[in-house]
C-alpha cells in the first residue's frame, strides 16, 4: 500500500523558516517523482515543487523560487521542502504526492494531475 506521510507543518511569523518532510513507503522510491502541493482556503490546489528521483531534476512555482527548496533522501524514503523567507500567502495545507511511473503522463510537472498518490496534509501558517 503506498502512504505518503507529511509533517513539519507549524505556526511562523513572515521572514520566518521550516522544513516540511515527507515520507514515503510501498513502492520504489528510486523511480518516482515526489512533489509538493499547498491549498488556501478558498483556493485551487497549486503545484509548489517537484524532484525527479531517477533523475535528480527539480522543478518551482515561480511564487516561491529563491526560498523554497526541494531535496530527497533516497536511503529514508523522504522527501524535503525546506521553506525560507516564509510570507502570509504561504500559508495553506501542503500536500506530498507522487506519481506512478507506469502511468503515462504529458501534464507539466506542477499539475496536480500528473500525480497519482497523495498525503493528507500539514498545516502551514504565516502570520503578519
Amino acid at each position: 500500500e503506498v502512504q505518503l506521510v507529511e509533517s513539519g507543518g507549524d505556526m511562523v511569523q513572515a521572514g520566518g523558516s521550516l522544513r516540511l518532510s515527507c515520507a514515503a513507503s510501498g513502492f520504489t522510491f528510486d523511480d518516482r517523482a515526489i512533489g509538493w502541493f499547498r491549498q488556501a482556503p478558498g483556493k485551487e490546489r497549486e503545484g509548489v515543487s517537484r524532484i525527479n528521483n531517477s533523475d535528480g531534476r527539480t522543478y518551482y512555482a515561480d511564487s516561491v523560487k529563491g526560498r523554497f527548496t526541494i531535496s530527497s533522501d533516497n536511503a529514508k524514503n523522504t522527501v524535503y521542502l525546506q521553506m525560507n523567507s516564509l510570507k502570509p500567502e504561504d500559508t495553506a495545507v501542503y500536500y506530498c504526492a507522487a506519481n506512478d511511473p507506469f502511468i503515462f503522463s504529458d501534464y507539466d510537472p506542477l499539475d496536480i494531475y500528473g500525480m497519482h498518490y497523495w498525503g493528507k496534509g500539514t498545516l502551514v501558517t504565516v502570520s503578519s
